[in-house]
This record gives structure tokens, sequence and C-alpha cells, in this order.
């Protein structure tokens, strides 16, 4: 049992050379163990204590996820200090009265960021240690440097952390929490027994959430167990650590869940029709029996896909937000285990929670043991199931427990709503309890009450029509009297062609006639803009208003056709303009996608229309401008523009050869052993039987399909490359049967990976046709290098310029990629 956080740290050492955080790089990997975690974090304490720091005082920590942000903090609440980790993405202004509030001392910084520290009042500015330079002078290792003073007994009382909530309804207010209400979280997670020694845990949620802070770094530094931190929070980044990193366990929030749980479901589509239907069967009985028998059918059944998914990974916690049910079913379907909670900031944070195979997913689980919950109302029973939510079976959900803190920070007024008379701290949730389990209504302060006097929850009007592909994201609020929302839609659902206001329109009135009329919406404004949101994914409700009336005026329409200002960016996005390979890719977008709204959130895919072979283009612009090469691992990372920017930004000044130079030139150096076993040529037997097929091909199309084929006398007689267009599964078979075989036998075809190579017949066929696989979603780089190899060997080419069907017949235009391959090799 530990009594403060000095116990957790102090026991650091004692696991030696043991992995403490590793950070997975461009092409290392940075280990810190245990050992060096303790000597550091304990050498800048001293320092620290050294340079003036007190016991009590205010610690700022604005920086990304780091080992460095780890062992500064571990090195502020060893000296006594309170820690106080902001989001960097906070905007000027709020970081200043929140540097104001908290009267920070210090404050641990990128060099980029230290700029934003600076204040009218010198006198207030938090000294900056900057945290990813060590030639910078105000490095926090020169603080390691010489003895420092002894170090300050701690006691449970003593503040340890000051949290900002993160305004998803206004102003962040100052949680202050104590060592108790720390390590009383610790002590139930170890008691829990959640993880096991051997466990390593993915930690892919930024550490100024106290969820994160709690169970992503502190409990696992508690249990000895080694913490990955992704370089990035994107989900290719995410990916490639759980497959790469040996993860065992994940803390993450529902957003996340859902995009994975999304990445797992199109993975299974790709085994074609008959084989996605098995696995869902198989899904479906798995979920079946896991419900209702406690079963787990699925850690068999589907071990072959979680190996190539996350070899390791057997553990999803979620926090932060609630996790749906199906979801969770779906998850623990496919063999993992899931874990779930609900609490608050100001509860430190967890006060129920669901563990594996002991909870009720439908629920937030039961109380954290130590917990006490009450419902207002005094009811037990739950709603019914048509009523609105107006019935006196719940109320809002009031904890007393060693977690709650004592109130918020220079807010009186507002800790003394937050409690009850006799100390019961309200959440302001709704809830009601049932047989020991909590299960959560909404929340109070979102209720809406309509004019006819019923109760709705934004949350499950906003869950109904999210249920339609062509909505992105919905924000439902109210205004004068009536429900209305704000609406983002989803291009890649609505396609390039279609209209989408009248997408949207058809998909409100589909989803509406599955709600009560009290839950349907009275207006809609649309909008491209992401709504405003957290980052762990709640949505800032109290900005919902100006962003409806905004988008009805037009306003955002008229801001959707202009890149955004760097001067309106966030402080941290401006810092990294200030890098100039950064700039000069900010600047050559901004031209691009003049009449675009592009912000650096934007989606190179879904906002920008990027597939993958116009990153070709991308990445030559690029490196023509950079000097940068933006490889396909790379840009598998890619998931916003500020993505691409911090690429180019890490990249450049490296000296790497650009991408041009290196994988049309030497295609094969830029091939795997599987992919080059597509280019060689046939064996006799493979010969006669594909002369067979071809005369089989010849035979259905000039009879059955009367094929006519003109010109042909006038093809070049040696090296070529065809270019058809493409309106039908037939062109290949049709091309095939207008050439003679000899010349067939010197022709490759560029096959699409997903149709010709999706299972072992077509892939036997593509291999008899002389096909190599073109991947354009995902593989444009490896695709064209293919096509580059077979040029180079002097064969011929058949490539669909198009990259897909045509499904109206018409020409459509040609994607880059056959042009950069005859630029390099001017084949006829």
């Amino acid at each position: 049992m530990f009594r403060t956080l000095s116990d957790v740290i102090d026991r650091l050492s004692a696991h030696g050379d043991k992995p403490a955080v590793v950070v997975p790089g461009r092409r290392t990997v940075e280990t810190w163990t245990y050992g060096d975690l303790a000597d550091r974090a304990g050498a800048l304490a001293q320092g620290l204590a050294q340079a003036g720091l007190r016991k009590g005082d205010a610690v700022t920590l604005l920086s990304g996820n780091s080992a460095e942000w780890i062992a500064a903090c571990l090195a502020v609440i060893r000296a006594g200090g309170v820690i106080v980790p902001l989001d960097v993405q906070l905007e000027d202004g709020t970081l200043d009265r929140v540097l104001e509030d908290s009267g920070a001392r210090f404050a641990f910084v990128t060099a980029s960021g230290a700029g934003r520290l600076r204040r009218d009042d010198a006198d207030a500015r938090p000294r900056p240690v900057v945290l990813d330079d060590a030639d910078d002078e105000r490095s926090w290792r020169r603080l390691t440097a010489g003895a420092g003073r002894p170090l300050p007994p701690v006691e449970p009382g003593d503040l340890a952390a000051l949290f900002y909530t993160s305004g998803t309804t206004g102003p962040p207010k100052g949680v202050p929490l104590s060592h108790a209400n720390l390590v009383f979280q610790l002590n139930a997670i170890v008691a829990a027994e959640l993880a096991t020694p051997d466990d390593r845990v993915l930690l892919p949620l930024p550490l100024h959430h106290v969820y994160p802070f709690v169970f992503g770094m502190l409990a696992p530094l508690a249990l000895g167990l080694p913490i990955v931190l992704p370089r990035s929070l994107t989900g290719p980044e995410i990916a490639s650590a759980m497959r790469d990193r040996s993860v065992t366990l994940i803390m993450g929030v529902p957003r996340l869940y859902s995009a994975f749980d999304t990445a797992v479901r199109t993975r299974i589509e790709a085994y074609g029709r008959i084989a996605a239907g098995l696995v869902r069967a198989g899904l479906a009985a798995s979920m079946w029996l896991g419900r209702h028998l406690g079963l787990r059918p699925g850690l068999a059944l589907f071990r072959p896909l979680r190996a190539r998914i996350a070899p390791d990974l057997r553990l999803l916690v979620s926090g932060g937000a609630a996790l749906d049910p199906d979801l969770a079913r779906r998850l623990e379907g496919f063999g993992w285990q899931v874990a779930s909670g609900y609490g608050l900031t100001e509860t430190s944070p967890m006060l129920t929670w669901n563990l594996p195979g002991e909870g009720r997913l439908e629920t937030a689980g039961r109380p954290v043991p130590g917990v006490e919950l009450r419902i207002a109302s005094g009811g037990k029973e739950p709603p019914a199931a048509e009523d609105d939510g107006g019935a006196h079976g719940y109320g809002e959900i009031l904890v007393r427990g060693p977690g709650v803190f004592a109130g918020y920070r220079n807010l009186p007024d507002k800790t003394g709503k937050a409690f009850t008379e006799d100390g019961w701290f309200r959440t302001g949730d709704l809830g009601y309890l049932d047989d020991g389990y909590l299960c959560i209504v909404g929340r109070a302060s979102t209720m809406i009450v309509t004019e006819s006097g019923k109760n709705v929850q934004p949350e499950t009007v906003e869950d109904a029509y999210l249920a339609s592909p062509v909505i992105r994201e919905i924000g439902v609020l109210q205004k004068d009297g009536r429900l209305v929302a704000v609406i983002v839609p989803n291009p890649n659902a609505i396609g390039p062609d279609g209209d989408p206001a009248k997408a949207v329109d058809a998909a409100l009135r589909e989803q509406s006639r599955r709600l009560p009329s009290y839950q349907r919406l009275a207006d809609y404004a649309i909008t491209p803009e992401p709504l405003p949101r957290t980052r762990l994914g709640k949505p800032r409700r109290h900005l919902l208003a100006e962003r409806f009336d905004r988008a009805k005026q037009g306003d955002i329409g008229i801001e959707a056709a202009q890149p955004v200002a760097p001067e309106a960016m966030s402080a941290e996005d401006r810092a990294l303009l200030g890098n100039p390979a950064a700039r000069s890719t900010w600047d050559w977008l901004a031209g691009r996608y003049a009449d675009r709204r592009l912000t650096p959130d934007s989606s190179p895919q879904l906002d920008l229309g990027v597939d993958s072979m116009e990153w070709i283009t991308f990445t030559l612009e690029i490196g023509q401008r950079t000097g940068v090469e933006l490889s396909e691992e790379t840009i598998a990372r890619i998931e916003t523009v500020r993505d691409l920017l911090r690429e180019v930004a890490e990249a450049s000044g490296s000296g790497e050869t650009a991408f041009s130079l290196s994988i049309l030139d030497r295609p094969e150096a830029h091939l795997t052993d599987d992919q080059k076993r597509w280019l060689k040529p046939l064996g006799p037997a493979e010969a006669r039987f594909a002369r067979v097929l071809h005369g089989i091909d010849r035979l259905i199309m000039r009879h059955l399909f009367r094929l006519q084929a003109h010109g042909v006398d006038r093809l070049p007689e040696g090296q070529a490359v065809f270019t058809p267009t493409h309106g039908s599964f037939l062109d290949p078979f049709v091309v095939a049967a207008a050439l003679d075989y000899g010349r067939l036998r010197r022709t490759f075809w560029a096959g699409d990976a997903g149709v010709a190579f999706g299972n072992a017949l077509t892939r036997r066929v593509s291999r008899l046709a002389q096909a190599v696989p073109i991947d354009p979603r995902h593989g444009a780089f490896s695709s064209l290098a293919l096509g580059a190899a077979v040029l180079k060997r002097g064969e011929s080419l058949v490539w669909f310029p198009e990259g897909q069907r045509s499904h109206s017949g018409e020409v459509q235009d040609f994607k880059p990629g056959i042009g950069i391959l005859l630029e390099r090799h001017p084949v006829p």
C-alpha cells in the first residue's frame, strides 16, 4: 500500500534495468529503464530544490507526452511541488489565465513553446525549463548537475497536482488533488489486479488529463510495468506500437476503440464476401455466448486475426467518456478483455468500474471499493423504456470517498455549489442504481427541456442520427425553445458528385422516423469544420450555439473557401510553422487548396480528397521544396495536415534521398520478396496453362460478346504501355482477347490488389496472367515501384490510369501514377 506518491517514486529504482518508458522513434527506439528514470527524476528534484522550488509551489508542464515529461513530473512531486499539467493546444488567453491562477514558479516546455510564457508582468512569469533541447541553456539537464538540498517530507494531505478541467461547458476550473486522493486510486488498482507483472502498457492519451495521468502513467510505474509512448497520437502510430512493441494493455478512450473497431471490421470485409460473412457469424455467436454464458470462444476463434493486428494485446481499458456497450461486446467477442469506468477530474478520477469478466457493460459498473454513491432523488428504479427521462426513478449522482477533491482553486462559490450540506460531491450526472451497478442517464447541465416539458438528453439524439453514414459529427442544442443541431457531413459517404445539403436532409428524414416526435430536430445547420471537442473527444457544448449561428449565417461557408491564416492558428501550430520546411509545405498546400477550408486539423483523405496515388504528387513536390522524403510508412502515419507538417519538420535537414530518384530508378530495392515474386516469368507448365486460358478467353469474347478489335496492326512491335479506359470488370479479359498470345507473354498487368488478389483462386489466375498487385489506396509507392520494375525489364505494361471503374461510362481524370512512370521511362 502506498501512503503518498513519494512512496511510488522512491521505489522506482527497485525495478532496476526493467524498461520504464519506451518511445518508438522514426528509426530507433528510445528506452529509459526504471534505474534511468529514478536517477534522472531524483537528480532533477534536487536541482529544482536548489533552484528555489519550495514545498507547495506549482510547476506547469506544457508539452506533449515524452519520457522527459514523466521525469519532470516525478521530480516536481518528489521535491514537494504541485504539478500543473496543461494542454499544449490551450489558446494564449486561456493559458495566461491558468498561469496566473496557478501561480506557477517553473514551467517545463519545449524550446519552441517557451515563448508562450511571456506575460506583461515579468516577475509573474514562470521560469522556463526546456525538455526537448539538451543544448539549450534552459535545458532540464542543466538543473540535474551538482547536489541539491535535502528534499522535504510529503504528507498524504499535501497537494500533489492541480488539473484544469477541459472546459466542455465553460472556462477551465482548477481542481487540486492531494497525495491521498491519488494514492487511493493507485491502491485500488493494485488491489484489483487489473494488470499482471508481464504487461506492457500503451499510453496513447495526453497526460494533461487525470485519467491517463493516473491509470496510464502512475499506475504502471507503481506496478513496475513498461509504458509505451507512441511518437504521435495518430492511428497508424498507435497501430504500429500495438503490433511491434509487444503491448498487452491499452489505456484508451471510446473514440480510440471505435476507430479500432472500424479498422478491424474493414480488415474483415477485405477477406471477401463469403469469408467476411463467416467471420460476422462467428462474432455474433461469440458475443451471444459471452453475454449469456460467460464463455470466451473468440479467444481461440479469432486468434489469427488478433495476431495480425496486435499479437500480444489482451486488455482494453476505457475511460474519459461512456463506452458504447455494443462496441465493448464486439471487442470482447473478438477475444480481447474490456474494462471500463466512470469518474471525473474532481474524483481523481474513477468512481465506478467494470472489471474484466465481472461487469455489466451496459452500466457504468460497481463503485470502486471505498467510494460511496447515492442518488439525490433516492429512487432506485430505472425510468420506463418509453419515458422521456422525467420520471422520478433517478436523480443526480452524489459521491463521497477518499478520491474526492476538497474544492476548486480560488472559486469558493463554485465549490459551495459542488457539495451538498452534508458533504457529498454533486457529480452533475443523472443516473440510478440497479442491483449495485450505476446506470447513467445523462448530464444534468446538458439536459434539454422542450417547450412541451419533455426532457431530452442530447447524446441520445446524437447517437440516433449518427447511425446514418452521411453524418460524420452532430451537436444537438436548444435554440429559441427548439431542438436544433450543427452537423458535419461525411464526404466519403456522400461522394464527390453528391450534394451535401440534400444528402444530410435525406439522412435526417430517414433517422427521424425512428425517434419520438419530441426528439426530432426542428432545424439544423451544416458546417465543414469539425465540432469543438476536448482532447479526449468530449464535445464543448457551450460553443455549439455560436457555431450554429455562424453556420446559419454562412460565415463558416465563407471561411470554408480559404485556408486558415497562420495567425489564427493555435500557438502550438504557429510554433510548428516556425520550422522552414513545415512552413514551405503549408504555403504550398494553401496555394494548392486556395478554395478549400484548409486547417491543421484537415484530413488529407476526407477533406482534401487526397488518395494514395495523389500522395506521390505530394511527395515529389515536398521533396523538391524541402529536400524531405516521405516514405510510404511515413504517409501511413499521417491523418491530418498537422501530422504532415510534423513529419516534414522532423525529417527536414536529414539529407535523405528524394523519392523521385530512388523508387523509379531502383524500383526493386523498394519491393519485398513477396512483391518480387509476381515479377518472375512463368514456368513452362504455367505458360502452357496460361495459353489455354487465353484461348478460352478469346473464344468467349469473340463469340459471346462479339468483340471487334481495330488498329491492332498499328501497335509497336516491341515494348509498349497500354492505358485502357475502365468501365467494367470485364475490361482486362476484353483487352487480353484483343492481343495475340506472343505479345501477352511479354506483358504484365496492373491488377487491383483487392479484386485480382483477394483470394487464392483470383491470385492463381492473376499469376497466370502475369498481373502485379496494385493498391492505389494504401500502397501507391510500392505499386509504382512494381510498374517501374516491369518497364525497366523491357516488358510491356497494361495500366488502368483512371484508378477505378467509371460507373457513369464517362472517362475519369487520370491518376498521376502512369504519368510519373512514363516521364521516367518513356515507353510508347
